[in-house]
């Protein structure tokens, strides 16, 4: 079992140096992911093409051999292939009628040989003549079609050697994983986040991520497991650090010390610190977000280049002209869709009004009335691992029960930021009601009485449920979700 891989075109047009080290990088990022399906398989590079030898006796791998191949930047297109001793014309229509018989049956066809290596005494043309001639006599082709084929039959001559390609497979494209420098993500589990950090992946770029928590245990759970598919599909072959950033108590720094209308970009801007703080310790010169323009209110122009005056790093947006179903569609082909499709934007729940056309003196003005002792303290918390070292077989954990109802002995947690409380009240007459806004919860929890049942709420249900299951975690059975049917 045979594969010839072809090179991303790309990698062709590349000066010889730059050409021969991106060869050499697919090489060994081909041996190291293809190892692990087995041992066995020999990786040989050459000038415009890497060849994949499989042992004899392992056609039941030839499924993870394709996957693997597919799945692997730089790679444009692979062929499978039964390797012969080329002969002569004849010997050469006889083994690709074996091959072909029974695809054409009732197709039309168009034979197509390409030729490289030492000179050979015929022409391409004369090759395609005599096989399809042969194939049009001895096969129950329907014919054969020069424009529109139903079927081509492709052949590859190198120096005294036939390939007769049995299977033409699309490959990911993009540049081999390791030739361009590497790139800090920040990634929230969201569409966007996901799809960024899969798109410099595709480019080369050895892609470290970094997860700003919002939203406690389960939502680090969350994104780590979506951080680790992408990293297995598409990345494996390099080791990358997951960098873990607490950020609940600076959320809670602004939403106490910073207009709403201007928390969304100044959020933005203090992950941008932190990530580049992280950046500066991993040598890393280059940030990427999943931001798009005009797609939420942070990201019109003005506040990008607002957001982007917080460092100094290059930031690089990869979605920054993509629509958002473009972004949704993409996810889906990267199988990433079903992790993302359940995760909170977080960043969206302190979003009031925001601005649009932000100014950087009023930015200035507002960060200005912000602890900046607190983001200090965060990023003495931060945690770091090989991205290999979380748990393969990571699960989301089960969802909180949710009540639609409210009984005697239990008692609703408005966790909603203040802002939002104040907008919009909850309403339930004879109900118990504390206001205490998420960021504050890992405190107030303590005193909660062990004989009753808290029912946390907030709009749209998520919040609530992220930190109920976290206060389970941390042994509060008694904490559980409300969800209305109507308020």
């Amino acid at each position: 079992m045979k594969f010839i891989v072809k090179l991303f075109p790309e990698i062709t047009i590349k000066s010889r140096p730059v050409r021969k080290r991106m060869i050499q990088r697919l090489g060994t990022n081909l041996e190291v992911t293809l190892r692990r399906v087995d041992e066995q398989i020999k990786v040989r590079n050459n000038w415009d093409k890497i060849d994949v030898v499989c042992a004899p006796g392992t056609e039941h791998l030839r499924d993870e051999v394709v996957s693997v191949l597919s799945r692997t930047p730089g790679v444009h297109a692979f062929l499978e292939v039964r390797e012969f001793p080329l002969v002569d014309f004849h010997d050469a229509y006889e083994r690709t009628r074996d091959a072909y018989a029974e695809l054409l049956r009732g197709k039309t066809f168009k034979v197509r040989v390409k030729r490289s290596g030492r000179n050979h005494d015929f022409t391409s043309v004369d090759m395609e003549r005599y096989i399809g001639g042969g194939l049009n006599q001895h096969t129950e082709a329907a014919g054969v079609d020069v424009r529109t084929p139903q079927v081509w039959v492709d052949l590859e001559i190198v120096d005294d050697r036939m390939f007769i390609v049995t299977e033409r497979h699309k490959g990911l494209g993009g540049f081999p994983l390791g030739t361009q420098e590497p790139v800090l993500s920040l990634i929230s589990g969201g569409f966007d986040s996901v799809v960024a950090s899969y798109m410099t992946m595709r480019r080369g770029c050895k892609t470290h991520f970094i997860f700003f928590n919002l939203g406690g245990h389960a939502h680090e759970i969350g994104v780590k497991q979506v951080a680790l598919h992408l990293w297995q599909r598409y990345g494996s072959s390099a080791r990358v650090k997951f960098v873990t950033v607490p950020f609940e108590e600076v959320i809670g720094e602004l939403l106490q010390n910073v207009h709403h209308s201007y928390m969304g970009v100044i959020l933005k801007r203090m992950m941008l610190r932190a990530a580049e703080r992280a950046a500066d310790f991993m040598k890393i010169d280059a940030l990427v977000t999943g931001e798009s323009v005009a797609q939420v209110s942070s990201q019109t122009l003005t506040n990008l280049a607002l957001i982007d005056k917080a460092t100094d790093k290059l930031v690089l947006r990869p979605l920054v002209t993509s629509d958002k179903q473009d972004i949704i569609d993409l996810s889906k082909e990267i199988g990433a869709f079903e992790f993302a499709k359940s995760m909170p934007e977080y960043c969206g729940v302190i979003s009031d009004r925001p601005t649009t056309r932000g100014k950087m003196e009023r930015v200035l003005e507002e960060e200005a009335n912000f602890d900046f002792e607190v983001l200090e303290q965060a990023l003495k918390k931060v945690q770091v691992i090989p991205i290999d070292e979380i748990v393969e077989n990571i699960n989301a954990h089960a969802a909180v029960e949710a009540l639609t109802r409210v009984g005697a002995n239990q008692v609703i947690v408005d966790i909603r930021a203040s802002h939002e409380q104040e907008k919009k009240p909850l309403n339930m007459p004879g109900c118990e009601i504390l206001t205490i806004p998420f960021f504050k919860l890992s405190t107030e929890v303590e005193s909660f009485d062990t004989d009753r049942e808290y029912l946390l709420y907030c709009e749209k249900g998520v919040m609530s449920q992220v930190q109920a299951h976290h206060l389970q975690e941390k042994g509060f059975a008694n904490v559980k979700v409300f969800r209305p049917e109507s308020v």
